[in-house]
């Protein structure tokens, strides 16, 4: 792997570590695609630091479960004009 796909990969990753960020978050942040955010978070991450990986993947899980909660949220501030 070269090494500005590895500093990418780690910079995301403790990115959403940090902020608790989603991929789309990241993504935009990075100015990469969510594609490349998540593979860089599901398949690179691991190979260079799993116990990261391990970090990453609750959060992404987290986002995940809670994306639906979100969408509703917004959709109710574009109806209401806030």
């Amino acid at each position: 792997m070269y090494t500005h796909i590895e500093e990418r990969v780690m910079d995301v990753a403790w990115y959403i570590v940090e902020k608790e960020a989603t991929v789309r978050a990241a993504a935009k942040n990075f100015g990469v695609s969510k594609s490349t955010v998540h593979k860089d978070m599901t398949q690179r991450l691991l190979a260079l630091d799993s116990g990261l990986a391990q970090n990453v993947q609750k959060i992404l899980l987290k986002n995940k479960a809670e994306r639906h909660i979100r969408g509703g949220q917004a959709t109710r501030r574009k109806y209401k004009g806030e």
